[in-house]
């Protein structure tokens, strides 16, 4: 089943696929749909349109989930990407088990996962620690250290799929990820940068930013060992146009980038937080974390979400700055937010989008493969704002090759574009003007007939 609502649709439209024919669901009339069936020039004209618009917004973001890598990792291996398996613990199984569903539940999500486990575990962790319970707490922080190292290879595993495929259809793969990124970032010089934001633990998105010549703006500072900073946010690239006096302009190219559940390559050393330089799709972490200067850093010490700190204080430390960030760059005025491949999984992303959505001029995009949970389409009624959301949802609509080849704007809107557009038009409009007023052979200008 697919779902569209974009435009003026009052409602989510849902449709089935024949072939190269769409057909409306039983009950549902659209007018732009005729009598109910439709082929894919139809969606387009209704979709490119919109979504051209709505990525020239004043402030414009972009949310990927799991679903980016599992369909680039699809277009280059045939399969989905690497999933996370359970945590498999001596001591306390059943208890984290049970806290972890409740976490799961109250999340909307029909049982606890990998990172549910995890948190609950640490928590557990920071409790015996409390109680000053030696043995049990070594022996469930030896566990931890296991599961962390586990986790990290099952990420390293997606990536390695990626990387290690058969050639033309790793090219084809990169190819199509390098389209979808610079549809969004192809803005022009006075518009504000776009931002990035992304719940994933691999660098996927990054690798396919170095392919696109995509400089991308994290908080992260430096060269051989770069180091998390909370200071330098403002830094920005920009360039003066010759001629032109006044503040300068945006340099293109660029993008600000968030990982908001952390990256397999940063790592807590000390009171820092430091990207290490691991290579995409790397057999295992290990061997890079006994580089100098980490101070004998282990996978406990990742900072992936929920990470491992000691204490609650480095808990918070860097999520809170990069939710933050997140927040101050959708909520506000003039805001397009637009989502791919997320599920709706996580609360406190979820809080964010619907306090954006307070603002009556900001507008949310969904993107999704699919949605087997219902949990898209739950937020979307709970949300409350249907004028303020598009949905794009199923496989005719979101499929990463179809998209990028159908629906997603041009990676090139530029300046000459709408010159070249406002040029043929005067030109056009002209030509039509002189037709209307030039006589036909045989004909006077005042409309008789020549002898």
């Amino acid at each position: 089943m697919n779902i569209i609502k974009v435009r003026d649709d009052h409602i989510p439209y849902r449709f089935t696929a024949d072939g190269e024919r769409y057909k409306l669901e039983a009950g549902c009339e659209a007018s732009w749909a005729g009598d109910g069936e439709f082929g894919y020039k139809d969606l387009r004209k209704r979709v490119e349109p919109w979504l051209t618009s709505l990525f020239q917004s004043e402030h414009l973001s972009l949310l990927a989930g799991s679903g980016l890598t599992h369909a680039v990792h699809y277009l280059a291996a045939g399969r989905g990407a690497a999933g996370m398996g359970a945590l498999t613990l001596s001591n306390y199984q059943t208890e984290i088990d049970q806290a972890a569903e409740k976490a799961a539940e109250a999340t909307g999500r029909k049982k606890g996962n990998l990172e549910d486990q995890l948190r609950v575990a640490n928590e557990l962790l920071r409790g015996l620690e409390i109680l000053q319970n030696d043995s049990e707490s070594k022996a469930l922080r030896k566990e931890l250290h296991a599961g962390m190292q586990t986790f990290a290879q099952s990420i390293l595993s997606s990536e390695a799929g990626i990387i290690t495929a058969e050639e033309s259809k790793r090219e084809q793969a990169f190819n199509t990820l390098v389209t979808f990124l610079m549809s969004f970032a192809s803005r022009t010089g006075v518009r504000d940068r776009l931002n990035i934001f992304t719940t994933n633990y691999d660098r996927l998105i990054e690798a396919g930013a170095e392919l696109a010549g995509l400089h991308l703006l994290d908080r992260f500072l430096g060269n051989l060992m770069p180091i998390f900073r909370s200071s330098r946010l403002d830094l920005d690239m920009h360039y003066n146009p010759p001629g032109i006096r006044g503040e300068p302009r945006y340099l293109e190219g660029v993008a600000r980038y968030t990982k908001l559940h952390g990256s397999v390559d940063w790592v807590q050393v000390g009171k820092d937080i430091r990207r290490v330089g691991l290579p995409f799709g790397a057999e295992s972490i290990e061997s890079y974390l006994k580089a100098p200067g980490l101070g004998g850093a282990t996978a406990h010490q990742l900072m992936i979400y929920p990470n491992a700190a000691k204490d609650r204080e480095t808990a918070d430390y860097p999520y809170v700055e990069l939710f933050r960030d997140l927040a101050a760059a959708v909520c506000r005025p003039n805001s397009t937010l637009v989502i791919y491949g997320y599920s709706f999984g996580d609360e406190h992303i979820n809080r964010v989008i619907r306090d954006m959505l307070t603002i009556p001029s900001t507008h949310l995009v969904v993107i999704s493969y699919d949605d087997p949970l219902g949990r898209i389409m739950q937020t979307y009624q709970d949300m409350g704002r249907p004028s303020q959301i598009s949905l794009l949802i199923g496989p005719i609509l979101a499929d990463l090759t179809k998209l990028t080849e159908n629906y997603l704007p041009r990676a090139a809107i530029d300046k000459t574009t709408f010159r070249m557009s406002e040029l043929l038009k005067q030109r056009w409009g002209t030509e039509q003007e002189i037709d209307q007023h030039t006589p036909e052979k045989g004909q006077n200008t005042d409309g008789g007939d020549l002898e």
